[in-house]
């Protein structure tokens, strides 16, 4: 049958698809293990799992670690940086904080993108108004596109100094080496924004991973029939077209991620949840989320691997624990990650030869993950091995097994609790009455324990919780997302220009919707101010919409900052920047799991360790069988292929009719 949608994530230790289709067949969902050296074949495996064949989707939308992974990992393509003539070291010089204020034997910066011998200068110079201070000759030009040439790369990234405000001489450049140089990376489309040393990293970051992304999608587009359309996830949260995102590869970095909270967000919306904490903890990384009132959070400032990548996209924090991760420990106790066994071996308790103790073994020691049962219908747990690989450091610390493993999930919890801090407490928001929505392979098992070390009382794991990012592939809507700088003074605010750049961006985010046949009228057009009082470093977000002149802007702003940071001054302001998403809307297609007419009764009852001493018995539940007339009181298990939600003392479990499992304290 054809028609199937299809969203597939791969992920550094699993690849998970979810598959739904328009005429009422029931949603499949799948997960197979990562192939590290070939991503295609892991897509390939995935469609295989849910019962598919390439020819019967119509949509495939693909969210994607490799961009990420080659930035962490320092896989990056050679690039040569033609910047303008006594700033081509900027890369090098940065800002003046150090990654590390106490640690002397910490570098102080990361090393830079370009050797000094791949930097070139470039003669001209324009003004940060736009005006042309000195002029880029033919000469100079010629000179510049030569030597980016001989430098012998293929990828080339040109930032002048405020291309934003004028783009004339990257492109006069740029026309010298199109025909030469098949990458180029250039900063006003890049990232179109004052802050040099940024602009100039994101530039060059997008060059040094365009061929890998370009080849990689041409790759993946080759294996598809041409029926099949093909988008990939970016990094705020919406999708692109692949020729866009090979155009801007750094879309593409934190895309899987952005996919999961995109569904969480309309889970959030669906369910009426106004304030939802996400949280994604998978085989390597845990990632969160802040998402009020259905909208998650947008940035510019994220940062990867110590480089800032200044895109718009949703504000993750992402740290190294997950399931897979290595359990150690050093000077300061026990620590998790970041490394992790990932796919291959895995860890110990998947019985595929991995030796280091991790999170998941931890899990398996305390019985909450089922010992009979095959995961994804492929591994069968090993608790030996579990045991035999936490074994050594319980000898260490003089503690049974049992006690080290509720140590080991102690300490990730409180690893975790702190990333919700960054985006929470840091951040000027109390997070303690949000709702934690947990997804992820491991993110049911952890939600509650996460739960308690931050002081929450709701826990909600939605429907096809283990695929999660998979599902936001599937609910995702088309949308771009460009920012641009205009440091418009409040007291002579000029309107006009502001009209000008609103229409201009509208206009070239909405020129790829057209191509593909959209109606302009169809389109939604979303406006974000970025306005600072005049000294301040950073700006605040403020919604444009329905904002026609410079006193309603004000009033907005000074709303905005009272709302976030409880005072508003009333001192002369400045409009930075503007923010443009265009999307075109469709009908959020978050597929709800079937609800069971059937009673819930346990299939199982195994002894689990919620504290130090005596195990309890624990009944075990399909979460298949469960509707909304059951409510499960801990202690229990409730389990899918997948995933494990793990109910402790005091706490229950309430389904919903969408397939949502609600945990609350029993007090509540």
């Amino acid at each position: 049958m054809v028609g199937w949608r299809v969203g597939i994530d791969i992920g550094g230790t699993f690849t998970d698809v979810v598959a739904v289709h328009e005429a009422g067949e029931a949603p499949r969902s799948a997960k197979v293990p990562s192939r590290a050296v070939d991503p295609v074949g892991s897509i390939t495996a995935a469609i295989a799992a849910v019962g598919l064949r390439p020819d019967e989707i119509e949509d495939l939308i693909h969210g994607t670690t490799r961009v990420t992974n080659a930035i962490v990992e320092g896989r990056l393509e050679p690039v040569a940086l033609i910047a303008t003539d006594g700033f081509e070291d900027i890369i090098e010089i940065g800002r003046q904080s150090r990654r590390d204020l106490y640690r002397l034997d910490v570098p102080p910066k990361p090393t830079p993108l370009v050797p000094r011998d791949r930097r070139i200068a470039a003669g001209g110079r324009i003004l940060h108004d736009g005006t042309e201070l000195l002029p880029l000759t033919p000469e100079d030009a010629n000179k510049a596109a030569a030597q980016a040439i001989a430098s012998g790369v293929r990828s080339v990234a040109i930032a002048l100094l405020h291309a934003y405000a004028n783009p004339a001489h990257e492109q006069a450049i740029a026309a010298r080496l199109k025909e030469r140089i098949p990458f180029l990376s250039l900063s006003h489309v890049i990232n179109p924004e004052a802050r040099e040393y940024e602009r100039t990293i994101a530039t060059v970051l997008n060059a040094a991973v365009m061929p890998l992304a370009g080849e990689y999608l041409a790759r993946l587009r080759a294996t598809l029939p041409a029926e099949t359309r093909l988008s990939v996830m970016h990094s705020a949260g919406g999708m692109a077209s692949p020729e866009a995102a090979s155009e801007r590869p750094l879309l593409m970095a934190l895309s899987g991620p952005a996919a999961g909270v995109a569904a969480a967000a309309a889970v959030a919306r669906e369910t009426g949840e106004r304030a939802v904490l996400s949280f994604d903890m998978g085989g390597t990384t845990t990632d969160v989320a802040l998402i009020l009132d259905g909208e998650a959070e947008i940035t510019a400032d994220a940062k990867l691997a110590d480089q800032p990548l200044r895109q718009p996209m949703v504000a993750i924090e992402s740290i190294g624990a997950g399931g897979g991760s290595i359990v150690r420990h050093g000077p300061a106790g026990l620590s998790i990650g970041p490394q992790s066994a990932g796919a291959e071996p895995g860890p110990a308790c998947y019985g595929r030869g991995g030796e280091r103790p991790t999170v998941c073994d931890a899990n398996a020691i305390l019985g909450y993950l089922n010992p009979r049962r095959k995961l994804g219908s492929e591994i069968m747990l090993d608790r030996a091995a579990a045991a035999a690989a936490l074994a050594p450091l319980a000898e260490t610390l003089g503690v049974t097994i049992v006690e080290l493993a509720l140590g080991v999930l102690r300490v990730a919890d409180a690893t975790m609790a702190r990333a919700l801090n960054k985006i929470t407490v840091e951040r000027g928001v109390d997070g303690r009455g949000a709702t934690l929505l947990a997804f992820g392979g491991m993110g049911p098992m952890h939600a509650i324990g996460l739960a308690r070390a931050y002081g929450m009382s709701r826990v909600l794991v939605p429907a096809f919780s283990s695929a999660f990012s998979a599902l936001g592939c599937v609910a995702a809507e088309t949308s771009y997302t460009r920012q641009r700088t205009l440091r418009l003074p409040g007291d002579c605010f000029d309107l006009f220009r502001l009209a000008s750049v609103r229409s201009a961006l509208a206009d070239e985010l909405g020129a790829p919707f057209l191509e593909q046949g959209h109606a302009t009228e169809a389109l939604v057009v979303e406006e974000t101010a970025l306005i600072r009082y005049r000294g301040q470093s950073y700006a605040v977000d403020v919604a444009m919409n329905g904002i026609g002149t410079a006193e309603e802007l004000a009033a907005a702003f000074e709303a905005r900052h009272d709302a976030l940071f409880g005072f508003a001054s009333g001192e002369a302001w400045e409009l930075l920047g503007l923010r443009v998403r265009v999307r075109a809307p469709r009908e959020a297609r978050i597929p709800h799991a079937p609800v069971s007419a059937a009673p819930a009764w346990p299939f199982a009852t195994d002894p689990c360790w919620f504290a130090p001493g005596e195990p309890v018995q624990t009944p075990r539940y399909d979460r298949a069988v469960l509707s909304p007339r059951d409510v499960i009181h801990g202690p229990a298990i409730i389990e899918d292929d997948w995933s494990t939600i793990v109910v402790p003392p005091g706490w229950r479990g309430t389904p919903d009719e969408r397939g949502n499992i609600l945990l609350t304290e029993e007090a509540a």
